[in-house]
């Protein structure tokens, strides 16, 4: 597995950390708040600054960056949840997002890097 791939496998397990700790309800906010700024730092140190040997998959960064950035803003909306029932619908829509997130970089993974097509 090349470097890249590792960098967003590593995004991929960070991802289903949090949805784990969103599905059981086992997370708080300023956790929720702590793994997104996880999250945001390994895409925006790691990921985003990588040139791609495959343009394919250039959509999916800029994918993935827009739904960090809905997901934060997800997650200001958990904070604000006065209710139980909002909190409830916000960390639904919050595990919704992790999965469309882990769905882009799965299929990030499964691109097949252009010097292999060839053998």
């Amino acid at each position: 597995m090349s470097l890249n791939l590792e960098k967003y496998q590593s995004l991929v397990t960070l991802l289903l950390e949090f949805r784990q700790g969103i599905n059981t309800n086992q997370i708080v906010v300023t956790e929720a708040r702590q793994r997104l700024a996880g999250l945001k730092q390994l895409f925006g140190e790691e990921i985003a600054p990588l040139a791609e040997e495959d343009a394919r998959i250039q959509p999916y960064k800029t994918e993935i960056s827009k739904q960090l950035r809905l997901l934060e803003v997800d997650v200001m909306f958990l904070q604000g949840a006065r209710q139980p029932s909002t909190a409830k619908t916000r960390l639904e829509t919050i595990s919704d997002r992790l999965h469309t997130l882990i769905q882009y970089c799965h299929a990030i993974l499964q691109q097949t890097p252009p010097n292999e097509k060839e053998l």
